[in-house]
């Protein structure tokens, strides 16, 4: 890396204060299924703009949509991201953070952006543990909460088939054995198949969701770099969907070029499964937008050649242009650098009608952005299994006047009582959105 960069990525570290060019579209413009791409702007420094995780002040929340309203399910937790509801209602949420990864964080750019995001909220120790949230008398609030599973290695999905729970940790899947209405579970996990992981894991979110036939898991893996500087070697697996047989632990690549997918979820209506993936940083605050995708068995959705189709991104060593000329573009773009993490369709929730069809996505929020974007959760409207009309904002307010980032959503369920639970790391409470009385 150039002495200079290097200089001033110190400088970055050491300050932690907003530099790097601005954004000149509106985020609406990086939004719907025929987002604008501008020219890429690659400059000395990439564009810094963190908001400081600093809470939520008591009694604040954030702001639910017309007709709706948002009240804490559960507070006091420990970094939540992930949430499954179990048949009987009760919810199962991931408190975790990033396993040690120390060849991540190597040299003076790794320590850098380990600085920044540790401002962000996202530097402090993984919980590993799963605890289960019981709602019994159907107020709103959890009044039960315990220890579900623990010592676990950055637990992220988590996938219910008969009585086999299925928990993507960061380096492998693991199958326990569940009974319904137990609070814990005290047997050993069996490993079915191990995940890319290791020293570097620089995208460790792994997520894992079930066949509609309970006979394949599918299970999302991050790559391993932005834009493979780590070499395409370290990218082995990666960037990807597998597809693993619930049986054997056999898997397949079903999907690859995803750069990192976290939710997924099957669309009710066409019954394909779709996903939400983050896309590339460092070339400007108006790319590259996330997205929402249908995933197409064998596709190649362009990463880290190139990006929202065949656009090539020059960054990357050796080019391949075979691979380009097969790469498709996602579905429908959801704005760039919203970090979108969360997905879940609308069935089964009892929100306002505008609500009924389409998804819900938690929106982490930037840090590659001037102005900010993401930090709160849109809807995407659907008609006939595809996006149709302009995503509409469900829960906002993640940010103070000062840009301080109060909590960050992620996760994203429905409750067996037709709200929407949401996921809030740097908050460490668990939403709960429902409809106005």
């Amino acid at each position: 890396m150039h002495k200079t960069r290097l200089a001033l990525l110190i400088m970055l570290a050491g300050t932690l204060a907003a530099c790097g060019e601005s954004s000149t579209l509106q985020v609406t413009d990086g939004t719907g299924p025929s987002p604008k791409l501008p020219e890429p702007n690659k400059t000395l420094i990439p564009t810094v703009n963190i908001a400081p995780a600093v809470g939520w002040p008591d009694g604040a929340r954030p702001t639910a949509a017309a007709g709706t309203q948002v009240a804490a399910f559960a507070e006091g937790l420990e970094h939540p991201r992930w949430l499954y509801v179990l048949p009987n209602g009760d919810i199962l949420v991931a408190e975790t953070n990033a396993p040690p990864k120390p060849d991540d964080t190597k040299g003076i750019r790794g320590w850098a952006m380990e600085k920044v995001m540790g401002r962000a909220g996202a530097g402090v120790p993984s919980p590993n543990r799963i605890t289960l949230l019981r709602d019994a008398d159907h107020d709103g609030v959890a009044e039960t909460r315990t220890v579900f599973l623990e010592n676990l290695n950055s637990p992220f999905g988590m996938a219910l088939v008969g009585n086999d729970l299925y928990v993507a940790d960061s380096d492998k899947l693991l199958r326990f054995p569940y009974q319904p209405g137990e609070t814990a579970i005290k047997a050993a996990g069996t490993k079915v198949v191990d995940l890319p992981g290791g020293s570097l894991n620089h995208h460790w979110t792994k997520n894992v969701v079930a066949s509609q036939d309970g006979s394949k898991l599918y299970v999302s893996v991050g790559s391993n770099s932005n834009v493979g500087e780590n070499g395409l070697e370290a990218e082995e697996g990666r960037a990807a969907i597998w597809e693993v047989d619930r049986a054997t632990g056999q898997h397949r690549i079903f999907a690859s070029g995803l750069r990192n997918p976290n939710g997924m979820a099957w669309e009710p209506q066409s019954g394909k499964l779709w996903t939400a993936v983050n896309e590339r940083d460092e070339i400007g605050s108006d790319l590259v937008p996330d997205y929402i995708t249908s995933v197409k068995d064998g596709a190649f959705y362009g990463w880290p050649f190139s990006y929202y189709g065949q656009h090539v991104d020059v960054r990357v060593t050796p080019q391949n242009p075979q691979l380009v000329a097969k790469a498709i573009a996602p579905d429908y773009a959801v704005g760039p650098h919203t970090a979108s993490l969360g997905l879940t369709f609308a069935t089964g929730n009892k929100l306002p009608a505008q609500f009924s069809n389409g998804a819900f996505i938690g929106q982490h929020g930037s840090w590659n952005r001037k102005p900010h974007s993401g930090y709160k959760v849109i809807f995407v409207p659907f008609e006939g299994g595809q996006p149709k009309g302009k995503p509409v904002d469900v829960l906002t307010g993640f940010l103070d006047k000062d840009e301080n980032a109060l909590g960050r959503p992620v996760g994203v369920v429905i409750d067996q009582q037709g709200a929407l639970l949401v996921a809030d790391d740097v908050g460490n409470k668990v939403w709960r959105v429902s409809a106005a009385k």
